[in-house]
């Protein structure tokens, strides 16, 4: 018997529990709407017992108490960009459909609701000349993103996204909806500022915005056979640069874009990558080091932009290693490997600058990062004596090395908030923080 097959009396048990006091859609299996509610943004054919969408905060509290009192494992799913495991014989508690936004020109804040993505709130604050610490795309959800620390082209002067997280409204292991915030459940919120979707469902976002009207920013294409010569000059270039630029080195087949010439479009080159917050003559002056290593352009799409429209994309999720440094074997093993995208992220500045009371979001000693492709085990194994040992959650989908994400501290400190909040873990798919004592 499969494990739908076993859940599916526990999920009528909790659609008869749900009733008439859920405004939003419920799905069993077989009905209309559950193969469509059931996906997730990845490739996985999840299977849950029951699929159900919110229209509201009180429709998170109904779902949360029908899947303790029917026995149902619990899921939460906002955009899908955080799923990273079936939800097989679950409650899927879909959020989606939560996407208010409100914007406070005059306090520089925004508020939004869990399924929120940050195209909205680009659009919303842009008009006030304040913007989001956003992530790499305008697709991605707010809530997730934010959870998970949320590092972004504005992260180096600005700090990660849960840094400037204000208050959330949060519903409980035990179906209260609760105010988190420096003045109250402050032990909540500090979890929340980088602990993930651990320690309750969140239903709304308050954070600060940042007064930034324009960036310049693009990409640069160079040779491939560049990339030790610019990875080499990058690790020292990146010691003398403001905090208002952010840049990536990427290892990649050239994009299938239309600034991208076609006969280059799949070949491998050396792509740099940056924003700066400030104008296009010091930017340039900043980055030409970097473009005399790299030597003749093939296609660059640099130039001065509103912020909303600086969707500068990302690397998929991989395997990801943090760096203090970049030593000489790090560069040698990144470069033999021809066939792999990699990225090498700078870090630094305001993220490892952080408030009095931060959350736990990051290794704030980080100076770089390195994503690599899931199907380069030796270049993972290359890289690994090199690295921290340390991992970012919004990077991370292996599901084993959530702890790695933290310091040993900060940890520690998670799994007491995780035994105050939900210790019977309640919130146990995905990124699993296990509670003080379990």
């Amino acid at each position: 018997m499969t494990m739908l097959a076993r859940a599916l009396p526990a999920a009528s048990l909790a659609a008869r529990l749900l009733g008439d006091r859920f405004a939003g859609d419920v799905h069993l299996p077989g009905q209309d709407g559950y193969d469509r509610a059931r996906r997730p943004l990845y490739a996985f054919d999840p299977r849950p017992a029951l699929v159900v969408e919110a229209a509201g905060a009180e429709d998170v509290q109904a779902a949360v108490i029908a899947a303790h009192e029917s026995g149902l494992p619990l899921v939460v799913q906002g955009t899908g960009h955080g799923t990273h495991v079936p939800c097989d014989g679950a409650l899927l508690l879909r959020t989606s459909s939560l996407t208010g936004v409100a914007v406070d020109a005059r306090r520089g804040t925004a508020r939004t609701g869990c399924g929120a993505r940050w195209g909205r709130v680009l659009d919303a604050a842009a008009p006030f000349g304040l913007a989001p610490l956003s992530g790499s795309s305008r697709d991605v959800g707010v809530t997730g993103y934010t959870l998970g620390g949320g590092l972004g082209w504005l992260s180096r002067r600005y700090g990660f996204a849960a840094d400037s997280l204000l208050r959330a409204r949060v519903v409980t292991a035990d179906g209260r909806l609760v105010t988190a915030s420096a003045d109250n459940e402050p032990d909540l919120f500090w979890a929340l500022r980088g602990g993930g979707g651990n320690f309750g469902v969140v239903t709304q976002l308050e954070f600060r915005l940042h007064p930034v009207r324009e960036v310049y920013a693009g990409s640069a294409c160079f040779p491939a056979e560049t990339a030790g010569e610019v990875l080499a000059r990058y690790r020292d270039w990146i010691g003398h640069i403001p905090d208002e630029l952010s840049t990536a080195i990427v290892l990649t087949p050239a994009p299938e874009e239309a600034w991208v010439p076609a006969s280059l479009r799949g070949r491998r080159v050396v792509m740099i990558k940056a924003v700066y917050a400030g104008a296009a003559d010091r930017a340039r002056s900043l980055l030409r080091p970097l473009w005399r290593a790299a030597g003749r352009v093939l296609a660059e799409d640099f130039r001065t932009m509103p912020y909303a429209a600086a969707s500068m994309g990302g690397t998929a999720p991989g395997q990801v290693h943090l760096f203090t440094g970049l030593p000489d074997e790090v560069v040698e093993a990144v470069t033999a490997t021809p066939s792999v995208a990699v990225e090498v992220r700078h870090w630094g500045g305001a993220m490892s600058r952080p408030e009095p009371g931060a959350g736990p979001a990051g290794h704030r000693n980080t100076s770089l990062s390195v994503i690599v492709d899931d199907e380069a085990p030796a270049l993972a194994a290359a890289l690994r004596p090199h690295a921290t040992g340390g991992s970012f959650l919004n990077f991370l989908h292996d599901c084993s090395r959530t702890a790695t994400a933290y310091t040993p501290e900060d940890f520690g400190r998670l799994r007491k908030v995780k035994a105050v909040y939900d210790p019977g873990n309640v919130f146990g798919g995905g990124h699993v923080i296990p509670p003080a004592g379990a």
